[in-house]
């Protein structure tokens, strides 16, 4: 009897330890970066009590968690006016030129304007056809089309990131209440809310923050040394009374103070001695990049 009840209670022992090596496992698997991240959307609050909860952890969570909840995706979108998108009617010539000058992989197709969007051209889709020399096939861009997700501005970015892995989404479009494209946003931008910045091959280096786009036009990152700037373009842009020279080292930090806020994407800051500032990327809390037309830049 007692030999029974001893090989009952190591069975019992074995199957309890099982069970733990498996629910260890799937913890595992679950702990990975979006595992986290669906994870702690699918906590979400749904009444006072966990809403206090949240509230008293949230000091511990990492910063981009909580921006899956607290910021929306017209807080990330790209406006309307930066989209790179291209006509149904375009020729493979033409298709290819565009891939070639923005670098993406994915580029929104519309019928007749951008309010009327078919769906997005995907690069592997288009060389796996046709090849960059465009060979013998048939070039009709309507049958290579993928289809676009559509989101309202005020969908938190948590629920459409979720929606998006999902649905293996990587692009979506945002519309506004009257059915215009309003703007656009790619996973990449979801995820960079969590992570912080994405860099990728197409990005400038760690030491080179600022290109010459053409004569009198830079592209440079919000934390460009505000005297390497200076050096370049051969011009002084802190000999103003508007300007503090004490308070400020980047172009980011020239920016807000001339404008007195975090200026939206689209905007455009005019410097006193000229120099104008477009707002290329930004968030609610900084600004990433910047246009930046000097009339007098030095060649």
């Amino acid at each position: 009897m007692g030999d029974i009840e001893g090989s009952s209670n190591a069975a019992h022992g074995a199957l309890h330890m099982k069970s733990e090596a498996i629910e260890a496992t799937e913890h595992a698997e679950k702990t990975g970066l979006l595992g986290r991240i669906f994870g702690s959307l699918s906590a979400s609050a749904t009444t006072e009590e966990q809403e206090e909860q949240q509230d008293a952890v949230s000091e511990v969570q990492p910063h981009g968690m909580i921006n899956l909840r607290r910021m929306r995706v017209e807080d990330v979108a790209i406006p309307s006016a930066e989209i790179v998108a291209v006509p149904v009617t375009i020729e493979s010539d033409d298709l290819v030129q565009v891939f070639r000058d923005s670098g993406f992989t994915r580029v929104p197709v519309y019928e007749g304007t951008l309010d009327t969007p078919l769906g997005f051209a995907h690069l592997k889709d288009f060389a796996l056809t046709h090849g960059f020399n465009c060979g013998a096939e048939p070039f009709n861009l309507r049958e290579m089309l993928r289809p676009l997700l559509f989101v309202p501005p005020s969908m938190p970015i948590g629920v459409l990131l979720a929606k998006m892995q999902a649905e293996r989404r990587h692009m979506a479009l945002v519309i506004d209440e009257y059915g215009g494209v309003d703007g656009l946003v790619t996973i990449e931008d979801l995820i960079e809310q969590v992570i912080g910045e994405i860099e990728d091959e197409h990005d400038t280096g760690e030491d080179q923050t600022w290109f010459r786009e053409k004569s009198g036009c830079y592209i440079a990152q919000a934390r460009t040394p505000l005297d390497e700037f200076e050096a370049e373009i051969g011009q002084s842009l802190t000999n103003h009374d508007d300007v503090d020279e004490e308070e400020i080292d980047t172009l980011g930090g020239l920016v807000f103070m001339l404008s007195g806020r975090v200026p939206a994407r689209g905007e455009v800051i005019v410097h006193p001695d000229g120099p104008e500032f477009e707002i290329m990327d930004a968030d609610p809390r900084r600004i990433k990049r910047l246009r930046v037309l000097v009339p007098n830049a030095a060649e």
